[in-house]
């Protein structure tokens, strides 16, 4: 995906949840990044984080240290989460 495409897509989520005030936008948007995009999504978002975030919303910014890095042994794989919490699942025991 293109840099600009990925700071446009963030940042539009962050603006649709705005509204919500900003602790609940905070955490509606990672949970919103955690679910629902994939691990190279969000290795290509931290990437950009750790090269300064440019052109990301602030809130986009506050919301990060929310988001899950994933796995980089799995980053093909999609993480199986609650989608009510955004948390990762717990192994099912055989």
């Amino acid at each position: 995906m293109e840099q600009q495409d990925m700071i446009r897509m963030a940042n539009q989520i962050a603006s649709f949840f705005r509204g919500y005030g900003t602790d609940e936008a905070k955490k509606e948007i990672s949970s919103h990044l955690n679910n629902f995009w994939e691990p190279r999504m969000r290795e290509q978002f931290f990437k950009h984080l750790d090269s300064g975030g440019a052109g990301f919303d602030p809130l986009v910014l506050e919301a990060a240290k929310l988001v899950r890095k994933p796995d980089n042994h799995n980053s093909n794989m999609r993480e199986p989460v609650d989608h009510k919490s955004g948390l990762p699942m717990e192994p099912k025991e055989s």
